[in-house]
């Protein structure tokens, strides 16, 4: 087992909802901004890779906006595709015996059954969802890997007017998600987990958490890219966690 407190973590998305967890979670770890690391460059990951000397991976950063994946789909496969790419490549050659951990989605599956496990088949619904399947496919040619599927929101104020009344998920806090991650670690799982909540809710349920006075709209009022619309989870490798309300 591969101890985390001791090890050389790099983070990567720390500055998005889920890193800034992480952050807190793991203060001792190398946390670059996009300048420092930029995921797309092959070079510039492998140089970063040979000078910090990586442990272990938790590869947070992608362009997760259905919409922008779906406007800018070649960005969205350069970054979400061909980095993941870049990042296996580097540890690859760097530290064969690390860790990759990656930061998928509930959204690669076509969510109209909902309760997802591990070895359901995916099918995505949109371009965002494909690249994040496909980001699976490159962090799977690493022979120590974590695929982590959930589905999470920041802590904090709704960023919407409104909020779905039709869409539904397992919904979990990015620092619940966070301390799944830490509890996973501590058994050495491997291969593909879900860490999901306990209760399946509507995303008007998860937005009013934080913003009760948040507004109601349903899938008839959105105009856009297909969206997934059960998004919810289940698990037969690892236990269900309750989302933090206070």
């Amino acid at each position: 087992m591969m101890d985390v407190k001791v090890s050389r973590i790099l983070i990567t998305g720390s500055s998005g909802a889920l890193g800034s967890e992480l952050k807190k979670k793991f203060p001792n770890a190398i946390t670059p901004n996009h300048n420092e690391l930029d995921i797309t460059s092959r070079k510039n990951v492998i140089d970063f890779f040979k000078k910090k000397k990586i442990d272990v991976v938790i590869h947070a950063a992608a362009i997760t906006s259905v919409r922008k994946c779906e406007e800018g789909r070649e960005l969205a496969w350069k970054t979400n595709v061909d980095g993941t790419r870049n990042m296996i490549d580097a540890l690859m050659q760097t530290n064969p015996d690390g860790k990759f951990v990656y930061v998928s989605t509930a959204c690669v599956f076509e969510g109209n059954i909902g309760m997802y496990k591990e070895s359901s088949i995916p099918y995505p619904e949109n371009f965002y969802a494909l690249t994040k399947l496909l980001g699976e496919q490159e962090v799977k040619q690493f022979h120590d890997h974590l695929i982590i599927r959930t589905n999470f929101t920041a802590k904090k104020k709704w960023p919407y007017t409104k909020a779905f009344s039709d869409r539904f998920g397992t919904y979990l806090f990015a620092e619940d998600v966070v301390n799944g991650i830490e509890d996973i670690f501590n058994s050495d799982l491997k291969g593909i987990v879900h860490i999901t909540g306990d209760k399946k809710i509507s995303m008007l349920e998860l937005a009013k958490i934080t913003t009760p006075n948040i507004e109601s709209m349903t899938i008839m009022d959105y105009s856009g890219p297909k969206l997934t619309i059960d998004m919810s989870l289940d698990s037969e490798r690892w236990k269900k966690y309750t989302i933090t309300k206070s």
